[in-house]
């Protein structure tokens, strides 16, 4: 290759960088785009197109390193350079003040007068450091345990608010003498971004909320995957500056300089009453932002007394969160009606009177079963309370008595299911009523589909709700060992089909028959049989043939199944249809045995039995349990003087209490990941 043919390329490759990035920072930092989407994936195209045919013109800070695509089987841990602390949270404005108040002695013992505090909106994401070294991205990492986390370089660089490279012209006033900036944020999720990735997979594998979603995708293995889940990055936090006296205030107006989005909706307050109205001026207005915040962060503008306020084991002195209380509503419900589960399971859904919830209008909650109807003792036409706290579903909490209008009238409690009029039962000690017509039940046809087919079972990308209604409603499947049997041509007629979206499925369940044992005893829908039991079972019983052949008395002895599950494990297969039915998986080819454990990572957790209460920011429930026993411990599902480690998330409850009763040693999700 010649000069002459080098150099333009090199040229136009600098001219589609440098454009592809002005459109990035208009898009995602000032919400001001001026081309359309497709415009700017054409632009992203010809810089592709460019690079492959001059790969010695690639560099690490290329838009086109966004893309993702490379795969890693793990994250290697890393350290920080200084601990990420977790902050103390409020709920209260009283305790805001006394923060305040704190703060304003330690600074008089320091002989400071003023007292500056930055008010910036809390991001609910996750928290990361970026490392750049001679302003290009060298390093990015999870918080972790605050200590250390895991380096996860490779899918940062997908995000667009992350710069691969900072502005050069910038970097010779900042840089320190090692010549390394840190910076620390959140990377979080748009709301849209957010449905759309739900609206993309199985109702029941869907995530809570878009911090959940980020949290899981960021532990992805696979980057393009992570590329295509369209995250963001607010950076707070600005480290490694020549002038280590400059205002925190003036360092987050330095971070935009740099090509940063922070937000943009931060305050220097000198005075309380400052704090109080920005904090009660984003209440509401938070709901218009498209993206999800849970509170205002206050920290302390001057950094040089960081250090000499000091710090608990676990958050700063001169920072502190509030977090807004749970969003509440007062609607009418007009009516309940009632969904039927892949297990048989009533759950009553009330109909309400539309209303604005936490930036939402909510036309739907959850009544969870008939034993919580009769305990809110609501009827139909009722003003009701509803509220929705960090879930994506709200749910009735009490009725206005006062405001029982006249022609208020009981609920009508079914005694056939509403989708087969099969007449319900109600096990004994359960709350909750059943249809017990399995085999005919469309609902439960559907639903026992679907979790087959979601990520943690069978992973069948392309099998949708709206594609099993259909397979259901035209009796072409009857059970999950039917999906097997189905031709493209069947498929390329059924509605938003196709020849390639056929086709996709069809390689979908090919792939799914090399999904292991294990992944098969969870995909069968066994009634309280989870992953990590179904781990437990395919430990003990290596193939389904000798699981079939167990007893009640065998099952139970197996560690952390119990009568219980050892019952509901005989009673499946003692169902007629289901010899047919794994004959019918046995015949697609599908993993009815297992092969050899898995290496443990390490024996950190051997021996110990982990239980796991609340809610967790950094894993999902499955998530944690896995990484429990890739280091030889065992999951349970419930509190005994013999359950070795409780792990509590936010709003723990009853286990907690518990727990702590009878001793058991109890950790945060902090100190949970610290042990990993």
């Amino acid at each position: 290759m010649s000069d002459s043919d080098t150099f333009p390329a090199s040229d136009e490759i600098a001219r589609l960088r440098r454009e592809i990035e002005r459109h990035n920072r208009l898009y995602f930092a000032e919400a001001k785009p001026e081309i359309s989407d497709y415009d700017f994936d054409k632009l992203l195209e010809q810089l592709i197109a460019l690079e492959r045919q001059h790969p010695e013109l690639v560099t690490p800070d290329s838009p086109s390193q966004r893309v993702g695509g490379a795969i890693t089987k793990d994250f290697s841990a890393v350290q920080h350079r200084e601990p990420m602390l977790s902050l103390a949270n409020t709920y209260s404005l009283g305790e805001v003040e006394e923060f305040y108040n704190r703060v304003r002695k330690l600074l008089l013992l320091e002989g400071v007068q003023e007292q500056e505090m930055v008010a910036e909106l809390k991001f609910d994401g996750v928290a990361i450091s970026l490392l750049y070294r001679d302003g290009l991205l060298v390093q990015g990492a999870t918080r972790g345990d605050g200590v250390q986390g895991d380096d996860i370089t490779i899918n940062l660089r997908t995000i667009p608010t992350i710069p691969l490279r900072l502005e050069e012209a910038l970097l010779a006033d900042l840089q320190g003498d090692d010549r390394q900036i840190e910076v620390r944020g959140e990377v979080y999720m748009q709301k849209e971004d957010f449905e759309r990735l739900n609206d993309s997979r199985p109702e029941e594998d869907s995530f809570a909320n878009p911090r959940n979603a980020t949290a899981g995708t960021l532990k992805l293995q696979d980057s393009a995957e992570v590329a295509r889940r369209k995250m963001c990055f607010v950076a707070y936090y600005l480290k490694g500056i020549g002038d280590e006296g400059t205002a925190h205030f003036q360092r987050l107006k330095l971070l935009e300089r740099l090509g940063f989005y922070t937000g943009g909706h931060y305050r220097l307050c000198s005075e309380l009453d400052e704090i109080s109205h920005f904090i009660e001026k984003w209440e509401e207005m938070r709901w218009k932002l498209p993206y999800e915040t849970d509170g205002v962060v206050l920290k302390l503008n001057d950094v040089s007394l960081w250090d000499k306020i000091g710090a608990t084991a676990k958050s700063p002195r001169w920072a502190i969160a509030y977090k807004y209380p749970a969003q509440q509503a007062k609607t009418v419900l007009h009516d309940v009606v009632f969904q039927v589960g892949r297990l048989g399971t009533i759950t009553p859904v009330a109909e309400l009177e539309p209303v604005r919830l936490a930036g939402s209008t909510v036309s739907r909650s959850t009544l969870h079963n008939f034993d919580e109807i009769e305990r809110l003792g609501v009827m139909l036409n009722d003003r009701v309370i509803i509220e929705k706290s960090g879930e994506v579903i709200p749910k009735v909490i009490s009725v206005v008595l006062e405001e029982r209008p006249s022609d208020a009238v009981p609920i009508e409690l079914p005694s056939h299911c509403p989708e087969c009029s099969t007449p319900l039962v109600k096990p004994e000690g359960e709350v909750s009523c059943y249809c017990p017509n399995e085999e005919e039940c469309p609902a439960q046809i559907r639903g026992r589909m679907l979790h087959f087919a979601s990520r943690n079972a069978m992973d069948i990308k392309s099998l949708g709700k709206a594609l099993v209604d259909q397979l259901v409603s035209m009796k072409l499947v009857q059970d999950v060992g039917d999906l097997y049997m189905l031709q493209e041509p069947q498929l390329d007629r059924l509605e938003r089909m196709g020849p390639k979206s056929a086709l996709n499925l069809v390689r979908a369940l090919q792939e799914s028959r090399e999904k292991s044992y294990d992944r098969l005893l969870y995909a069968l829908g066994i009634r309280h049989v989870g992953r990590a039991t179904a781990r437990e079972l395919s430990a003990a019983y290596p193939s389904l043939d000798l699981l079939r052949q167990a007893s009640e008395e065998e099952l139970a002895s197996v560690p952390d199944i119990g009568p219980v599950v050892a019952r509901s494990i005989v009673d499946y297969f003692a169902k007629p249809s289901v010899p047919g039915f794994l004959e019918k998986l046995r015949s697609a080819g599908l993993q009815l045995s297992g092969s050899e454990r898995a290496a443990q990572v390490n024996r950190n957790f051997e021996g110990l039995t982990v239980l796991f209460t609340g809610g967790l920011d950094r894993y999902d429930r499955q998530q944690a349990s896995e990484l429990v026993i890739e280091r030889g411990g065992r999951v349970v599902g419930s509190v005994s003087k013999k359950t070795g480690l409780v792990v509590a998330g936010h709003d723990a409850g009853s286990k907690l209490e518990k727990a702590l009763k009878l001793g058991v040693r109890v950790v945060t999700e902090d100190e949970f990941e610290a042990m990993l």
